[in-house]
């Protein structure tokens, strides 16, 4: 993992960070292992997230540590005037890669973009939001509007399943660096600052309509199925062996269904069932029509045999397959010390730690970060006199 002062491709870029949760602070994280200079502005004592579970055995929030990585930290009393006043000197300081705040703490006009502007005109602005209309929403309660809680659970229906992953958070993050990014390049042609928009709602709403959920009921009127751990569209589904193994299975193209079936000897019944019904599983819809049946014929192979057995098997085929494990599985089976993505970080109030880099490579190397600041570690070096507020 390349040094967290080694050059990366935004240096020289200074970002001002008032944010809270998971959006707004994953793109600072993610602009900061990129190189860019991150300060997270808290209000004294620390936003609603500083203490936000999983916790260490200190009390320390390992959520809270883990988005804010490589980022310098300011504390301000931002209901005070002068805290308000050294925020905004903060953002509009001098300086050809600054000018530039990412927040979800929008909807104030003392840091609205227009006043903003009226002192550094090239500032840049990133507003994260829940709703469009400037509502609160959350990812959990913007993903209950959408639709997926519908389509996710088991296939009977008549319930609804939330996921664990805060996927629009992720996403709308990731769109925001991108945004940010966007604007900079802009600036650095034209001058011209910007003020940026992004609804956690509208990242979800543009990403399910990407991906066809939104396109289906404007052409036939109605949601796609929920369909259990079946994949739509396609042969997958998941299977388990005598010992209480469990895997993933997915036959994306004919050579991977052929192998599945070589693999399971069911390659005659599966001709049979293909001559019966007519079907042709060369065509993926038609796996997935038969999705059941052919579930029904694998799943003897799987369930007389060892999850080591079945893994050595599948590791000589051509299937796409993984195994179901637990996050506590992934670590205790070595899988972040296999990975160069992680390297070792003493991070205070959690202790040392195998920490994620930015995923990508940079001529080989992952761009990782130092620890996270303690709250107000830097008013000494970036505000006037050292103040709070």
């Amino acid at each position: 993992m390349t040094e967290p002062s080694a050059s990366r491709p935004l240096d020289g870029i200074r970002v001002v960070e008032l944010s809270s949760f998971v959006a707004s602070p994953l793109c600072g994280l993610t602009l900061a292992q990129l190189g860019a200079e991150v300060i997270r502005v808290d209000p004294v004592g620390g936003a609603a997230d500083v203490n936000r579970w999983p916790l260490a055995p200190d009390g320390t929030s390992i959520y809270w540590t883990g988005l804010n990585r490589g980022k310098a930290s300011v504390t301000l009393d931002l209901r005070s005037d002068d805290g308000r006043r050294a925020f905004r000197e903060l953002v509009t300081a001098p300086g050809e890669g600054g000018g530039i705040l990412v927040t979800n703490s929008g909807g104030r006009s003392w840091m609205s973009h227009d006043v903003l502007a009226a002192e550094r005109a090239d500032v840049i602005t990133l507003e994260l939001l829940g709703r469009r209309d400037g509502r609160p929403g959350v990812d959990y309660t913007v993903n209950a509007a959408l639709g997926f809680p519908a389509i996710t659970g088991p296939a009977e229906g008549g319930t609804v399943v939330n996921h664990a992953l805060p996927a629009w958070d992720v996403a709308a993050g990731l769109h925001a660096a991108l945004a940010v990014v966007s604007a900079v390049r802009e600036r650095e042609r034209t001058g011209r600052g910007r003020r940026i928009v992004l609804p956690l709602e509208d990242v979800a709403l543009a990403t399910a309509g990407t991906l066809g959920y939104l396109t289906e009921p404007q052409l036939d009127g109605a949601s796609r199925p929920a369909v259990g751990n079946h994949v739509y569209g396609t042969f997958g589904t998941d299977f388990t062996t005598c010992d209480g193994g469990r895997f993933m299975i997915v036959a994306l193209t004919t050579r991977h269904f052929h192998d599945l079936a070589r693999l399971t000897g069911t390659r005659e019944a599966v001709d049979a069932l293909e001559t019966a019904t007519g079907a042709d599983f060369t065509e993926e819809a038609d796996r997935y029509s038969y999705r059941e049946v052919l579930a029904a014929l694998f799943a003897r192979w799987f369930s007389a045999r060892t999850t080591d057995e079945v893994a050595r098997a599948l590791a000589d085929s051509v299937v796409l397959h993984e195994r179901y494990r637990t996050f506590a599985e992934v670590v205790s089976e070595g899988e972040l010390e296999a990975n160069p993505l992680f390297s070792r970080l003493d991070q205070p109030g959690i202790g040392p730690h195998l920490a994620a880099a930015y995923p990508a490579t940079f001529d080989g190397d992952h761009l990782g970060t130092g620890p996270a600041p303690s709250l107000g570690a830097d008013n000494d070096r970036l505000t006037p006199g050292g103040r709070s507020g």
